[in-house]
């Protein structure tokens, strides 16, 4: 996958994301916390579909739906971690 950042005056960043199999899409992160997710038309940045504008718990709400793993399961994987690494202590 590849993420191009460009940052866009007055508004935030937009993040270009062109995935594996070609797709093309873009996260907007408005100055004022909002997220804006777009799906372009036929792959074609020029040609925008909807944007659909997030709150920022919206937006957590979605991450934590695409996370390969549960919070819980990432949490117990670095309390595991901390533990190795302070038992080498």
């Amino acid at each position: 996958m590849e993420i191009i950042p460009a940052t866009v005056p007055g508004t935030g960043t937009i993040h270009q994301i062109t995935t594996g199999r070609g797709d093309r899409l873009a996260l907007i992160d408005f100055r004022d916390g909002r997220r804006g997710l777009t799906i372009y038309r036929d792959g074609d940045p020029e040609d925008e579909g909807h944007v659909v504008e997030l709150t920022p718990e919206e937006a957590d709400q979605i991450a934590e739906l695409l996370h390969s793993r549960s919070l819980d399961d990432r949490l117990a994987a670095i309390e595991q971690r901390l533990a190795e690494l302070s038992a080498r202590r």
